[in-house]
């Protein structure tokens, strides 16, 4: 698999799998995730956090397992950091690497209050079909994928409900523009290592905006994808949500990203 689709790829399912808020103290969140396509176990993920009270940094990595690992070994990794501003985040820099056995690639971004000034790709990507231009415009007040994952809730909103999931997340990866926009659906319970209770379920849709190729068939059945499905999860004294479970029908069968591991410290967790 190309390494620069593989980067683009993984982006959503990050885009949509980490999180935290703290107004006194830094705090840390650890989590591993099993990822599976129609059922059958293809790879981890793990993502740790930090956040302080006016700064963050987010950490992301990936490596396939199993069958799926010696068909193509990738590994990836992706790192996020910026600063809190009340219940936003401005991201300041974020950094990508995908390593195969046959190449590397590695992206970095550098931005100014959440508007991105530069973008090195390295080996730049080759491009093959019409794409949608980026504009300017379309690289101001966004989120990286990583930052994205960081979803602070107001103060005086309810961590499980409306307000964890209300919400549009204009993206930019390096190569496209992207939103995602989550809406509440219900209320679940889960129980993991490190967490026992509700959870926010969220609808999720994925709008394109440019970056992409005019005709291709995947950004077209993601764009009418109705199923994708996030489950948010509360850190109470952080007050933000994280990611806890993401389900989300592909061209390639049903992809599943549920969390095995969730750890907060720093602060009382919920349990």
């Amino acid at each position: 698999m190309k390494l620069g689709k593989a980067l683009r790829r993984l982006a959503l399912p990050c885009a949509i799998t980490a999180s935290l808020v703290s107004p006194a103290a830094a705090e840390s969140l650890h989590a591993q995730y099993a990822v599976s396509m129609i059922g059958l176990h293809i790879g981890e993920l793990s993502a740790d956090g930090t956040l302080e009270p006016q700064n963050y940094r987010v950490q992301i990595g990936a490596h396939l397992t199993g069958l799926a690992a010696m068909v193509s070994s990738v590994h990836m990794a992706l790192a996020s950091s910026g600063t809190v501003r009340k219940d936003k985040l401005a991201p300041s820099t974020y950094a990508t690497s995908a390593v195969n056995s046959n190449e590397t690639r590695t992206l970095r971004m550098a931005l100014k209050a959440g508007t991105v000034k530069a973008v090195q790709i390295d080996p730049p990507p080759e491009f093959h079909g019409e794409r949608v231009p980026v504009t300017e415009a379309n690289k101001r007040n966004i989120l990286d994928p990583t930052s994205a994952l960081i979803m602070p809730v107001p103060v005086s909103a309810a961590l499980v409900g409306p307000s964890a999931c209300d919400r549009t997340l204009p993206i930019y990866d390096g190569y496209a523009r992207f939103d995602i926009a989550l809406h509440y659906v219900g209320q679940r319970d889960v129980s993991v290592a490190g967490y026992n209770g509700p959870v926010s379920v969220c609808s999720a849709r994925y709008m394109p905006i440019s970056g992409h190729l005019v005709n291709s068939r995947s950004t077209a059945f993601m764009a009418q994808n109705e199923g994708i499905e996030v489950w948010l999860a509360p850190v109470e004294k952080a007050h933000v949500v994280v990611p806890i479970r993401v389900t989300m029908p592909t061209m390639a069968g049903q992809l599943d990203i549920e969390a095995t591991d969730f750890e907060v410290t720093g602060a009382e967790a919920t349990h």
